[in-house]
């Protein structure tokens, strides 16, 4: 039996071979179609158990402000600069063992003026890897 820490450490997500289908949808001035994607990626107990193992990726000139992860889930805060622009990046994953879901909401302020982009994540276990 695992020592009660590591246990509640750890995402409550299955290793496998998980697929992820994003949609977002954008609220502004230009009218954007919805865009849909979809990856799959093998996630290993490796990764699960690795301290920096995030649900998200930091992009170049972006910075981390909050960042929470729990057995059920991550939440975090996020600012990013780029083209004169600046951009507020509020998410939520909730970690559901064989499935996550989650939302990334956006509020940037760029030369093409104010746009709010709203992103549902949902993801699946397919199977071992």
């Amino acid at each position: 039996m695992l020592p009660l820490t590591a246990v509640a450490e750890s995402p409550n997500i299955v290793p496998g071979q998980w697929q992820f289908t994003s949609t977002t949808s954008v609220e502004g001035d230009m009218p954007i179609p919805d865009q849909t994607e979809s990856h799959q990626e093998c996630i290993v107990q490796g990764d699960l158990d690795d301290a920096d193992f995030q649900f998200l990726e930091v992009e170049e000139g972006c910075e981390l402000l909050e960042h929470n992860v729990s057995a059920d889930g991550v939440d975090y805060k996020m600012v990013c600069h780029a083209d004169g622009g600046q951009a507020d990046i509020d998410g939520r994953m909730d970690f559901l063992g064989e499935r996550v879901e989650g939302s990334v909401n956006i509020q940037t302020d760029s030369p093409m003026g104010e746009m709010t982009m709203n992103t549902t994540i949902e993801g699946e276990r397919l199977g071992d890897c």
